[in-house]
């Protein structure tokens, strides 16, 4: 088994503890560790305290975004397989705010209106894929937003515990010079700033980065579903034209009903 420096030389002086000294309580032992450090630990305490409340403020915040998000897309797409008419769909949009889905129709619909006014066939199909690209990217990117904090915390509170381990160490073999004699007491404020900061940097980074992957993956199943519903509005309108033709031929006035819905779902 290999040691590292740190660990061989927090070892040593375990080993060298005064053998007089009483048994901690296991009740008062974190309490203890607290009171003894110095005030790089309780610095760098103070900064991982910081961030693990934002992280679970930003880990509840998003959970409930990406559950409605998630809801409200299953409702919308339900809702515009039914529909007859773009619309009918468009005057109720509103209610489903909360979904990327929604914000991909609005675009589409403003840019095929644009071109025909609301009836007809679209005249340029690529300008329509263009608003729906747009729309979709806008729209992850708002569910994407603060995500990179997670990360961040993740990636940065193990190193920040590391550092007040580091000081812990240091500040351990001053005690033991000073002191003349290597006894427990005369490291132990050293030893606790760093076995305290070490699990403070441990417990405030595993909760992040296991967030941060789930609410990753969960970001491109919204990606795939967003990109299905743009190819099945997009589909929907490039069929116009052959209903316009098999209206006009009954003497029928050529409006806009959706038909031929595709099964993808978000």
């Amino acid at each position: 088994m290999r040691y590292t420096p740190i660990f061989a030389a927090s070892l040593f002086l375990l080993y060298q503890a005064d053998a007089s000294a009483p048994p901690p309580q296991a009740g008062s032992a974190l309490v203890e560790m607290v009171t003894n450090s110095g005030p790089v630990a309780i610095a760098v305490l103070l900064v991982l305290g910081i961030a693990s409340v934002y992280s679970w403020a930003l880990i509840f915040s998003k959970m409930s975004s990406f559950g409605k998000a998630t809801k409200q897309s299953r409702r919308f797409i339900r809702t515009f397989r039914k529909a007859t008419r773009l619309q009918e769909i468009a005057a109720i949009t509103a209610d489903y705010t909360p979904s990327p889905l929604t914000a991909v129709f609005e675009e589409v619909y403003e840019a095929y209106k644009r071109q025909t006014g609301g009836y007809g066939p679209p005249r340029n199909v690529t300008t329509l894929e263009r608003a729906a690209q747009t729309a979709a990217s806008e729209a992850l990117t708002r569910l994407e937003q603060r995500l990179t904090w997670l990360a961040t915390i993740a990636s940065s509170a193990t190193f920040v515990g590391l550092f007040g381990t580091v000081m812990g160490i240091v500040e351990a073999f001053h005690g033991l010079g000073t002191a003349g004699s290597a006894t427990l007491r005369a490291v132990a404020p050293g030893i606790s700033e760093a076995l305290i900061t070490t699990a403070a940097g441990i417990f405030v980074a595993v909760p992040a980065g296991v967030a941060y992957n789930q609410f990753t993956a969960r970001l491109r199943l919204f990606a795939s579903g967003v990109d299905d519903f743009a190819r099945e509005l997009l589909n929907s309108l490039e069929e116009i034209p052959q209903r316009s033709a098999a209206q006009a031929q009954g003497g029928q006035r050529a409006m806009d009903p959706i038909a031929h819905m595709g099964r993808g779902e978000v």
